[in-house]
């Protein structure tokens, strides 16, 4: 066992008993005795984000129930790429109907080649691409491709389609508006779609431009669109787990989200090592969050929602952050278990 494991556990029973104890006088049931742990592990959780030097908002529950943490989480934040999450939903949705299978291949044309994250744009060189759906989820997810986001929302019936599978699965307070190229071209304030090749040219002839991808931006912050609470993405990964999809499509987007290769510095960097997670990242300007599930060791497995914006400091700042409040999360329902 490795010393991080040695402590946490001895953390984790000193802390049990040191509430037990000093709740003994006052509180006579378990119920309230875990209402109180909520409030302290809320408490902690506000003092991990004074370091983010922005705004952050928290939203946890157990998938098998159970009280949940709440900070800010009735609060509106920029989804940035975790919006991705409700439009692979969307595409599992129509898997599921017949319209359309994993199996068959999209076409992807250069002018269709998007700006921003993604193996599509980066790593296909040459005319003649051809993906199948399966891979594009796989892609949009792991690698949060930008190119691979927008073919599928395309496919599937844009926006409106994503806003009624939200409506489907009781998921309110969410909204999902616009394609990541048109995300793109209002944050860097364009004049058109950002696909690849026009943010190439603009690049090349205003290279500065550049930095304002990790640079708060409140005019594109205070724009509703794509914006959720935390609470609202809590109960979309919660009807997730609980088989709004077919077994094969849950299955397979779950799978999915535990080959995400982002975010190694955000909700799992504090956790003990091979913990399970299967999550998504988002990041844009002064925003970085992460959404997924985690299992703990009692076999229970939780749902967290971390999200932030309006950030001036540092980006390690805003990741480092984010992986206190899940390993505040992480031993805090663990300990509930016991109580």
């Amino acid at each position: 066992m490795d010393t991080y494991m040695s402590t946490f556990w001895r953390g984790v029973y000193l802390s049990a008993w040191a509430v037990i104890l000093l709740s003994q006088p006052s509180i006579a049931s378990a119920e309230t005795l875990a209402e109180r742990w909520m409030r302290h592990l809320e408490s902690r959780i506000a003092t991990a984000s004074e370091s983010l030097v922005g705004v952050m908002g928290v939203a946890a529950q157990r998938t098998d129930g159970g009280p949940r943490v709440l900070f800010n989480s009735d609060s509106a934040f920029p989804m940035a790429s975790t919006y991705k999450i409700a439009i692979a939903a969307t595409v599992l949705a129509t898997v599921d109907r017949g319209d359309i299978s994993l199996d068959d291949m999209v076409a992807i044309k250069p002018d269709e080649l998007i700006a921003g994250s993604g193996k599509i744009t980066t790593d296909f060189y040459h005319r003649g691409v051809a993906v199948s759906v399966a891979n594009l989820v796989e892609l949009m997810i792991t690698e949060s491709d930008n190119t691979a986001t927008d073919k599928l929302l395309g496919l599937v019936g844009g926006t409106a389609a994503v806003t009624k599978q939200l409506e489907a699965m009781g998921v309110t307070d969410q909204r999902v508006d616009r394609a990541t190229a048109e995300i793109l071209q209002d944050f860097y304030n364009l004049d058109q779609p950002a696909t690849a090749s026009f943010v190439a040219e603009v690049f090349t002839r205003s290279p500065e431009i550049i930095t304002k991808l990790s640079i708060k931006n409140l005019r594109f912050e205070t724009d509703e669109r794509d914006q959720s609470t935390p609470a609202a993405m809590l109960e979309l990964l919660l009807a997730l787990d609980r088989g709004h999809l077919s077994s094969h499509s849950t299955t397979f987007l779950l799978s999915t989200l535990s080959r995400t290769r982002t975010g190694d510095t955000r909700l799992r960097a504090l956790l003990p090592l091979g913990t399970p997670i299967a999550h998504k990242t988002g990041t844009i300007g002064g925003v970085a969050n992460d959404v997924g599930f985690v299992n703990l060791p009692d076999g229970s497995q939780l749902a967290i929602v971390v999200f932030t914006k309006s950030s001036d400091s540092d980006p390690e700042m805003r990741d480092r952050s984010i992986a206190e409040v899940a390993r505040v999360l992480f031993e805090g329902y663990l300990l509930l278990g016991a109580l």
